[in-house]
């Protein structure tokens, strides 16, 4: 009888919509839905390059993210649960049921002929520029109407109904000329003044293989994973501003020599050379640090870079004279960027988030433009 009472009981709370056991994983951080902006996703089974593939996402699906860890995010969709690449995925919330971007306005916008995206996993954005958010994205072969465009970029809607700007580089007509009209309140494609049309920029994501580099002393965070995955994402930033990017690394298992580090970017003919690495120290040194070797070489750059750095959250701690190899043999405009402290407890949760990288991304793309500016006038 007492059997049938509790049988009874359960049955009553289940139909209240009530919870009968132990709070469940649901009760933890809300999910967030994300879509795949790559045509194939790896999703790995600990946030670590090196760890085993469970599985790919195919482009345009809808994963739930329940985490981050520095550049990485928890997802869960297609049958795969694991982590991936965070700067792969933009978030589904801003696309509408129909897929249009809600917060874009193009009434009056005039229409042009069908264009063709030439870029893996080009982002859509709200607006003109890489400081609005991403509501989308299309990729290589898709078709595209512009609608307008304002400086580099340029106001598209595809087929399905998304709209919004993507950067005119990875837009080409039905004749494969690049479509770049100008008419916006913005400098037209290679106009010069802040544009990196034109420009090679070679970026080397410190250490690699088996040289971690520094190691958090909170979070025991290797370096050489912060430098690849803030590299790609600078990658990103100035190749939608115009620039050519060579990556002297583009996977966790390479460890280029200094004197090929340079090597690549000489041979290259390369503008300018970038390093990327995060620091360590026994005080409790914290923000971000540009290095240079010339005075005349390299310095106007450090400047140039280390301005956009005073508005990152770990703030900077200006530039100073460095006798690293990769800027000493170097005949390029060369810098080595220190982007936040290892051993601050402080700066080591902030620089795993892809957050964070991605704004030093942006500030470092934005100082770039200032020093091609200037040589230009």
């Amino acid at each position: 009888m007492r059997r049938w009472l509790v049988v009874l009981m359960a049955a009553l709370v289940l139909a209240a919509g009530m919870p009968v056991g132990p709070p469940s994983a649901a009760v933890a951080a809300a999910a967030v839905s994300y879509k795949v902006a790559t045509k194939s996703l790896p999703v790995l089974k600990e946030p670590d390059q090196k760890a085993a593939v469970k599985g790919y996402l195919t482009q345009g699906a809808t994963v739930q993210v329940t985490d981050e860890q520095f550049g990485w995010m928890k997802v869960s969709g297609q049958g795969l649960t694991g982590w991936a690449a965070g700067h792969y995925l933009v978030k589904s919330a801003s696309v509408g049921t129909s897929g249009s971007a809600s917060s874009v306005s193009l009434s009056g916008a005039a229409g042009q002929k069908s264009s063709v995206i030439t870029g893996s996993g080009v982002r859509v954005r709200s607006g003109p520029g890489t400081g609005y958010s991403v509501v989308g994205s299309v990729t290589t072969g898709d078709r595209v109407t512009v609608l307008k465009t304002s400086g580099q970029w340029s106001s598209v809607k595809t087929p399905g109904g998304l709209a919004g700007w993507v950067s005119s580089q990875y837009i080409s007509s039905s004749s494969g000329t690049l479509v770049s009209t100008g008419g916006g309140s913005g400098p037209a494609v290679g106009s010069g003044i802040g544009s990196l049309k034109g420009k090679l920029i070679v970026i080397d994501p410190g250490h690699g293989g088996n040289d971690p580099g520094m190691i958090g002393t909170t979070h025991k965070t290797e370096e050489k994973d912060l430098t690849l995955s803030t590299s790609k994402l600078l990658a990103d930033e100035l190749r939608a501003r115009g620039a050519s990017v060579i990556l002297t690394r583009t996977k966790d298992s390479e460890k280029p020599s200094l004197p090929d580090r340079v090597r690549i970017a000489e041979q290259a003919s390369a503008d300018a050379f970038v390093s990327i690495h995060y620091n360590s120290s026994p005080t409790k040194a914290s923000g971000t640090l540009v290095f240079y070797y010339s005075k005349n070489k390299d310095v106007p750059l450090a400047r140039a870079v280390e301005g956009p750095l005073e508005g990152l959250s770990l703030g900077t701690n200006g530039i100073s004279f460095g006798d690293y190899h990769v800027l000493r043999e170097n005949s390029l405009p060369s810098v080595l960027l220190e982007l936040g402290f290892l051993s601050n407890a402080k700066d080591e949760a902030e620089v795993r988030t892809e957050k964070y990288q991605k704004e030093a991304a942006a500030a470092i793309a934005q100082g770039f433009e200032a020093y091609f500016a200037r040589k230009s006038t």
